[in-house]
């Protein structure tokens, strides 16, 4: 059983072949801000919930006609998206230093709440069957010690610029937060276990999609 990951997300794969599962990589090419923009029409910003899901769907919605590698999509396709939540606003990726700097300038010593969107579509034989999503939450406290020097210091290494939250767990920023009350893999992009539940929906065995070495006793 294949799983199809719709995302480049480096963290996301990370937690994937942790999990025992090698996943077949294909760029969605979703462009966030039009679709986004799209959905909310003039209307207010949507709830950071809404928006992970409507983008986790559009992930992986764009990936189905396509035949990577030269054969087309036969398996169980995730698509993810996340985003930071503070003071009921939404934030996804900074991109830029300044940006980054002033949201850790914002949640140094405080609480928000990192959105998880899931889409997963059982595209087995080449044909949509069946399809569900679902939004985990965990909250995360950064630490209220860190230094001006220790914002511009990790800012540089470029790390929080290409994250949702400007912040990592898996990486150079773990030592900056304090506290997370929810899944940690949540977090880092994707819930394994939102992600296994929705797989079962699908009358899917988890373990089925085990594919790498570790997983399979050698």
């Amino acid at each position: 059983m294949r799983l199809y990951l719709a995302s480049t997300s480096p963290a996301r794969l990370w937690l994937l072949r942790n999990a025992g599962i090698e996943p077949v990589v294909v760029p969605s090419q979703v462009d966030e801000p039009a679709a986004v923009a799209a959905a909310e029409a003039g209307g207010p910003p949507l709830p950071a919930a809404e928006m992970v899901q409507l983008l986790a769907r559009a992930k992986a919605e764009a990936i189905l006609g396509l035949e990577p590698g030269g054969e087309p999509i036969d398996g169980i396709v995730v698509g993810c998206d996340s985003a930071f939540e503070l003071d009921g606003v939404a934030y996804g990726k900074p991109h830029e230093p300044a940006t980054a700097r002033e949201r850790w300038h914002a949640q140094r010593g405080r609480t928000g709440v990192l959105h998880s969107g899931h889409w997963v579509v059982d595209h087995r034989a080449g044909a949509q069957r069946a399809a569900v999503g679902a939004v985990a939450r965990a909250s995360v406290t950064f630490t209220a010690d860190m230094t001006d020097a220790e914002i511009d210091a990790y800012v540089a290494t470029g790390e929080p610029l290409h994250v949702a939250g400007a912040f990592t767990i898996d990486s150079l920023g773990g030592p900056f937060v304090e506290r997370i009350d929810g899944d940690p893999s949540t977090v880092v992009g994707m819930s394994l276990p939102v992600l296994r539940r929705l797989v079962r929906s699908l009358d899917v065995e988890w373990t089925s999609l085990w594919n790498r070495s570790g997983a399979l006793g050698s």
